[in-house]
């Protein structure tokens, strides 16, 4: 299960879970599409994989299966 994490971790802008924006990498490593795109050229600073878009929970299976609230943010220089 995805943890859907609420945040970009280079920029700190919020990524609801119903987001379009947010991109993960393949160890849920999450950033928007912005940063994804022009900070990042697309690769995951942590582990060098690429970033795609994240899929969207249905919103009627939120409630039993419900997104992250713990924020994370990168430590990696490309997002400095």
């Amino acid at each position: 299960m995805l943890e859907l994490r609420p945040n970009c971790e280079c920029c700190g802008r919020d990524l609801p879970p119903e987001s379009r924006d947010a991109r993960i990498c393949s160890f849920e490593c999450t950033y928007c599409a912005d940063c994804a795109d022009t900070r990042l050229a697309g690769v995951c600073p942590n582990c060098g994989g690429g970033l795609v878009a994240r899929p969207i929970r249905p919103a009627h299976l939120l409630t039993r299966y419900p997104p992250s609230t713990t924020r994370v943010r990168s430590t990696n220089s490309a997002c400095a």
